[in-house]
């Protein structure tokens, strides 16, 4: 313990004592992680332990966020829908919140019962919510005073349209990010007076693949933003290199700061508000805080019983695995899709089913090694999709294809092998050895996700639906699984990549 507090005074700069300077502790993508992850980083109460060590340190000009998917990654969420994740916010005593894309997995409706009570204050500066039960619930901008600067915080986040189901968010409007951002940042400064912009972000830290900007194209857009704190691509912004100084539209750089995900580094901000010098630092998460973690009692009282519910899954073992794969690999991506040809053929009775288009993003969690447990499952594929059969053009698949290649690739079953150029461009799409045909027709199983647009498949969306299922594909998977081992079958795959690079 002693050891941390001496890291966390390391890192605090002995200007901060002054009413001119600013410490910002800074959380994003923590995604349900409350306990430590598999390799033993991360955790709420860890995290509320170096918060609460920095507030110690510099109790009058201290500002902590969080910005954005504090839900969905773990058998908390799955089991108990955001109950957890809302009260450990408050628990850890965050000022400001602003929402990830994965907070409105339940829908507006769910996360309004979680967010009414939140004490944490809620921005969202680019998110109309009048039309949605959120209504009234977030501010578009956060004014704190310290010492004789006015400090404010915005909160832009990303464009739901592609991203999120879109019965999750009806009634949502999604204002232009780069225009709203730097248009209240020039308010702020020019109307209210403030010394001091920042920008709380879930946007990612670049552009992603369908064109939508993230932080650096706005920061270089901005006349005004003085500092980013981001989140969404689970970026490590590395402090001290070229990704965390940006210039902006007046060639002043800007900091951009991000923490990768699950909680297990925080951004550790030193802010010189007379200056604009910002000074920028990780914190690990470890095990080093345990000590201090382990003195929230009444937190772990109350935790106690939902984690009951926690390990009565991941203790309850369902299967083995040959070997590890990350969510991450071909191997666990190729399983994901080849399982799911299988299970639809059987459970639709449609056998003459081509092949399965499965989205890495729905795989969160690595597949061990040996013992899998219902737990890791339900954590891997945690989301509440289902299945669905597609008659499609080969037209529209040859544009799917491209959709997954913008992004390195994505999941199909064995009988696919595309290859791509650097611009995404198909140069092969192979079905079974032969070239698919823009004029032929294809039935390929896939999830209601993708089915309607979800990763920005849209070309998914002009395809005929010839069945829907009605149970989780998760829960599919699992009685797969559990079949495998009642015929003393393992889980296993193969690492070779059927989406790739032409080099």
């Amino acid at each position: 313990m002693l050891r941390s507090i001496l890291m966390v005074a390391c890192v605090l700069l002995c200007g901060n004592a002054h009413a001119d300077h600013l410490t910002i502790v800074a959380a994003n993508d923590t995604h349900s992680q409350i306990v430590p992850t598999s390799d033993g980083l991360g955790g709420m109460l860890r995290i509320r332990a170096v918060i609460d060590s920095v507030r110690a340190a510099n109790p009058q000009n201290l500002l902590t966020l969080h910005a954005g998917d504090a839900f969905q990654g773990s058998v908390y969420f799955t089991l108990y829908r955001g109950a957890v994740e809302s009260a450990m916010i408050d628990s850890v005593g965050f000022d400001a919140i602003i929402v990830g894309n994965h907070e409105f997995d339940n829908g507006i409706e769910s996360l309004a019962k979680y967010y009414g009570s939140m004490k944490a204050e809620k921005i969202g500066t680019n998110y109309d919510f009048s039309d949605t039960k959120l209504n009234g619930m977030f501010k578009p901008y956060l004014i704190r005073n310290y010492g004789e600067k006015r400090v404010a915080v915005i909160g832009i986040n990303i464009e739901p349209k592609g991203i999120v189901s879109e019965n999750n968010v009806a009634g949502l409007r999604c204002l232009p990010a780069i225009e709203v951002a730097d248009a209240t940042a020039k308010y702020l400064k020019q109307v209210q007076k403030v010394d001091y912009v920042i920008m709380l972000s879930h946007i990612g830290y670049d552009a992603n693949e369908s064109g939508l900007p993230g932080d650096i194209e706005i920061v270089k857009a901005s006349h005004y933003i003085d500092l980013v704190i981001g989140g969404h691509s689970h970026t490590v912004v590395k402090p001290g290199t070229p990704m965390s100084r940006v210039p902006n539209a007046d060639g002043r750089m800007i900091t951009i700061g991000q923490n990768g995900k699950a909680g297990k580094l925080l951004g550790l901000y030193d802010v010189d508000l007379e200056t604009g010098d910002v000074r920028y630092k990780h914190i690990s998460v470890d095990a080093t805080w345990d000590n201090k973690a382990s003195t929230y009692k009444g937190v772990e009282e109350w935790l106690a019983p939902y984690s009951k519910g926690v390990d009565s899954l991941m203790n309850n073992p369902v299967g083995e695995s040959v070997r590890a794969m990350s969510n991450k690999s071909a191997g666990l991506q190729n399983w994901v899709s080849d399982v799911s040809l299988e299970i639809v053929r059987k459970v639709s009775g449609i056998n003459d089913i081509q092949f399965a288009i499965m989205n890495s993003g729905g795989i969160r969690v690595n597949m061990p090694q040996g013992i899998v447990s219902e737990g890791v499952l339900a954590s891997m594929l945690p989301f509440d999709n289902k299945y669905m059969v597609l008659e499609i053009s080969g037209a529209d698949l040859l544009d799917a294809f491209k959709v997954m290649a913008s992004r390195g690739g994505d999941c199909v079953s064995r009988e696919v092998r595309v290859e791509f150029d650097k611009d995404a461009n198909i140069i092969s799409a192979k079905l079974n050895g032969k070239q698919i045909k823009s004029d032929k027709k294809y039935k390929i199983v896939t999830i209601d996700y993708l089915a309607n647009g979800g990763d920005y498949m849209i070309p998914l969306k002009n395809a005929k639906r010839l069945y829907v299922d009605d149970v989780k594909y998760e829960c599919h998977i699992l009685d797969y699984v559990k079949s495998l081992t009642l015929n003393g079958k393992k889980i296993d795959s193969t690492e070779e990549r059927r989406m790739k690079l032409k080099k």
